[in-house]
């Protein structure tokens, strides 16, 4: 398989689980606060997120029957159609149906994503890794522009159905590298187990020497980040923006920034390591957060609003691809959808428990409190995983790339 459609079939399959994502978590909770739901309800979506934080449960049947193709393939094609099923239904009248049939295409979305990630940990070598997340960032990012951005624009002139048929036309296209993709079978292991015991490979993955504490370290990096990111969409309705200068700001411009952070993430994670890439891009995020916090204090206006915004989009995709290479790492080839989708599905939970504490902080405390709070825990959260990691903590196969994998000689000057 050549790096050219190695990488273009990668970037293809991050950029249609983007797409929706960026819908769910920037269109959705603007399209609610303009309809006048609560912070505390919209921070409670994080519900439809739930196959994400759940799909470890399928994964050990990924690693164990039938190749890649053949899950990602009908998946892929499931999830477009489900898109155009949405533009039957009308927001406004079947909310609770919508509800629903949203959590379903998640559920699609995210058995896609566990066959897609175990794709990923096999094709890229561990010197790829650095550049191979940068490419998948910067194309999952591309797709948020696309479903934050765009779909939310296209909701604000042609409404609901017109925003799903655009959608499922733009998730279509996604599916024609996949026609081309010819892996070979995943490896089988010399007995063959009952069901039952392959679906509990995920408890004995877990139950790995450091993968427990690893988990641990990497919810704590994400914490705080995720608390106040979720809630910048409906703040922005509340300080008097429209939905079409919010698709702009946030999904479109944010967005955008994002894929040159992604970018420089990815090199930064191949010319420096693992180590420089997490500390400089979780602690520069933790200083876009502080930002956001000024403009609800009152500080700097809009100025301050589209520094902070673009900061955290810029910033954010450094520190995302740094966190996801290192996730990578602890991934073993031969358990890869086991193992790194057990580490994304932590990361899943843990964004929806702070998106709903973050709207319940803002409910009750207000903006203030909340982007104080989620700065002070991002910054904190960064500090510790680093520290940790850099005693020893986490898989063996952590250490290992901490200290060798993603660094070549670099000339002095160089940064």
């Amino acid at each position: 398989m050549s790096a050219a459609f190695k990488y273009a079939l990668l970037a293809s399959l991050y950029l249609a689980q983007g797409l929706p994502y960026g819908f769910f978590t920037q269109a959705l909770p603007v399209l609610m606060r303009d309809r006048g739901h609560s912070l505390t309800a919209i921070g409670a979506t994080g519900i439809l997120f739930l196959p994400w934080a759940l799909k470890f449960l399928w994964a050990p049947l990924v690693d164990r029957y039938g190749t890649r193709r053949q899950w990602i393939l009908p998946l892929q094609f499931a999830t477009a159609g489900g898109a155009l099923a949405l533009a039957l239904l009308d927001f406004a009248r079947h909310f609770e149906l919508i509800f629903l049939a949203l959590l379903l295409f998640n559920l699609f979305a995210a058995m896609q994503d566990v066959a897609t990630d175990g794709l990923a940990v096999n094709l890229l070598a561990p010197r790829e890794r650095g550049l191979g997340n940068g490419i998948q960032v910067g194309a999952y990012r591309i797709g948020m522009i696309l479903g934050g951005g765009l779909l939310l624009w296209v909701f604000a002139r042609q409404g609901w159905t017109a925003m799903f048929l655009c959608m499922g036309a733009l998730l279509l296209p996604t599916c024609l590298p996949v026609l081309a993709l010819r892996d070979p079978p995943a490896p089988a292991p010399a007995a063959d187990p009952p069901p039952r015991a392959v679906l509990a490979g995920w408890w004995r993955r877990l139950r790995l020497p450091g993968m427990l504490g690893f988990v641990g370290l990497i919810c704590a990096y994400k914490f705080g980040d995720s608390m106040a990111a979720a809630l910048v969409g409906p703040m922005m309705r509340d300080h008097g923006l429209t939905k079409e200068q919010i698709a702009l700001l946030k999904g479109t411009l944010g967005s955008a920034a994002t894929l040159a952070g992604a970018a420089a993430g990815g090199w930064l994670a191949f010319r420096r390591g693992r180590r420089a890439a997490l500390l400089f891009g979780g602690l520069a995020q933790t200083a876009s957060l502080a930002l956001y916090g000024l403009f609800v204090a009152g500080l700097g206006g809009l100025p301050m609003l589209w520094a902070a915004c673009l900061g955290e989009h810029l910033l954010g995709g450094m520190a995302v691809v740094a966190l996801f290479t290192l996730m990578m790492d602890a991934s073993d080839p031969q358990h890869a959808s086991t193992d790194y989708t057990l580490l994304a599905c932590a990361i899943v939970l843990t964004q929806g428990t702070a998106a709903l504490a973050g709207g319940i902080i803002a409910d009750h405390l207000g903006y203030t409190a909340l982007f104080a709070l989620g700065t002070l825990l991002s910054g904190a959260g960064c500090l510790w995983l680093v520290a940790a990691v850099g005693r020893g903590a986490g898989p063996a196969r952590v250490r290992q790339a901490w200290t060798s994998a993603g660094l070549i000689p670099v000339s002095p000057g160089v940064v």
